[in-house]
Formats: C-alpha cells, sequence, structure tokens
C-alpha cells in the first residue's frame, strides 16, 4: 500500500509506522490519519507483525495539528465520518472512535518519542500501550493556549493514565512538561538517552515478538482496556473464560515445553 505521510516497514516480526513530516516537525494532517489508521489495521490482521512502533521522522514526535490546515477547517468537521471505516458490531464502540481505535488493534503499540509531542500527537501517544521518549522529549496539551478543550477522549484516557489531578493541570494549562516530570506522573514509561532510544525501544520490542506469546499478548491488551467498564466480578468471570481458552491452546502448550526443555519458544498465536 502506498502512504503519503507516513513510511511503513515490518522487520523481525515488528511493525514500524514513521511519521514523515520532519520539515514540518510532523504536524498531523488528514493524510496522516488516514495513513496511520491504514498502517495499524494492516499490522493487526499481518500474521508476521506481533509489536508496533510508531515513531518520528527527525526532531520531533508530533508538534500538534498542522496550523494550515487547522486555520481553514470546519466546525462540523468533528461531526462527520468520512474518515471512519464501516462500524463493526463486534467491536467495542469505545474502541471505535476516530482515534481511540489503538486498544483494539490487536498488538501491543509502542509509541517511541523522539522529540516534541503535542497536541494531537500527544493524544496518539496517549493511545499506544506504551511510551518510551527520549530524555530531552517535551510534552504539552496545547489545547487550551489555542482556544480549544479536551480533544479525542483525552479527557477520558489521561486521568486514566496520570490521575486526574495531573490530568487537570495539564490540560488546564497547557504547559510544557520535561521528560523528567512526565516520568515521575507516569505519562511515560521510560526514559532513554536521545542516542540510545531506537535501540533499548527495539530490544524491548523484540523481547515481546521474540518470547512472549501473541495470543496472550492480544487477550492481555483486551482485558486490561475492557476493565474501566468492568466490576471486578465480571473482569473475573472473563478471565475464567479466556484461561480456558488459553489451556486448550498450542501458545500454552508450547509455553511449558519451552520452559521445561530450556529453549526458546516457538509461539504461533494459537
Amino acid at each position: 500500500m502506498a502512504y503519503e505521510h507516513i513510511l511503513y516497514d515490518v522487520s523481525d516480526k515488528i511493525a514500524t509506522i514513521t511519521l514523515n513530516r520532519p520539515d514540518r516537525m510532523n504536524a498531523w494532517t488528514p493524510t496522516m490519519e488516514r495513513d496511520v489508521r491504514q498502517a495499524m489495521e494492516a499490522s493487526s490482521a499481518d500474521d508476521n507483525v506481533r509489536v508496533i512502533v510508531l515513531t518520528g521522522a527527525g526532531r520531533a514526535f508530533c508538534a500538534g495539528a498542522d496550523m494550515d490546515a487547522l486555520k481553514g477547517l470546519d466546525p462540523d468537521d468533528v461531526r462527520r465520518a468520512s474518515n471512519l471505516p464501516p462500524f463493526d458490531m463486534n467491536r467495542r464502540p469505545d474502541w471505535q472512535t476516530r482515534y481511540g481505535y489503538y486498544p483494539s488493534i490487536k498488538k501491543p503499540v509502542i509509541a517511541m518519542l523522539n522529540g516534541a509531542t503535542a497536541g494531537i500527537g500527544l493524544v496518539h501517544a496517549l493511545y499506544c500501550d506504551l511510551r518510551f521518549a527520549a530524555d530531552n522529549t517535551v510534552f504539552t496539551t496545547a489545547f487550551a493556549r489555542r482556544g480549544l478543550i479536551a480533544e479525542h477522549g483525552i479527557s477520558w484516557m489521561l486521568p486514566r493514565i496520570v490521575g486526574h489531578a495531573n490530568a487537570m493541570d495539564l490540560l488546564l494549562s497547557a504547559r510544557r512538561v520535561s521528560s523528567d516530570e512526565a516520568l515521575r506522573m507516569g505519562l511515560v514509561n521510560r526514559l532513554c538517552a536521545p542516542e540510545k532510544l531506537r535501540e533499548e525501544t527495539y530490544a524491548y520490542a523484540r523481547d515481546l515478538a521474540d518470547f512472549v506469546s501473541p495470543s496472550a499478548m492480544a487477550v492481555i491488551k483486551r482485558q486490561l482496556y475492557e476493565v474501566p467498564f468492568q466490576t471486578l466480578a465480571e473482569a473475573t468471570i472473563e478471565a475464567n473464560h479466556e484461561m480456558m481458552v488459553a489451556l486448550a491452546g498450542s501458545d500454552f502448550r508450547e509455553g511449558v515445553a519451552s520452559f521445561m526443555e530450556k529453549r526458546p519458544p516457538r509461539f504461533t498465536g494459537r
């Protein structure tokens, strides 16, 4: 598939999606929106992919929306569904929104934040499952300083990652947050020296791809994103059901066999 505003590569069971407008600090565009969603869906459906890395080209992850496009934005654009795929009755509606679809992607998605992460760029980073950042990365919600509100579900997702008080601070002030502060509040999982970010991110991704059951990762990811909508009893009932499925699967048998035989696993995802 041809992409215009991203690069897409699959190697060693890892798909890399790179926002590719480095001259504009990867400012977000409708074309990029389409490209990223198509690449995410392609990765999710590809049996050769076990982990997805989302990053940016150049010195930024994504510095926010392209201001030229924003100046001419039609207020009714937020109501339109022209960029959305058909509604899937088998998926939770919450994870079929314009940007909040990442939890429905079956593979772990790691945001490799190589620089400025702002506005809609931060929204996408939050919807990823894990966030590894260069230690010189600066974060900002940005919206309130542009006369805008907490967009695209960030008011729901951000408090679940950093807590209510921190989310209120970051959204109301739209201030710049250093990578050290981001780590302290749980906004990112890991900080790396800029020259080590790629190495450390891909080492983690390869460990998942090589040594962790794809079927287990898919179920665990789904379980964790179902939790906000469940009681403890419901989460336990679902876990009991998934445990029965896992015990009958080949990945369970292979996981036990590889441990007993002291060799790397050969998981199939079944």
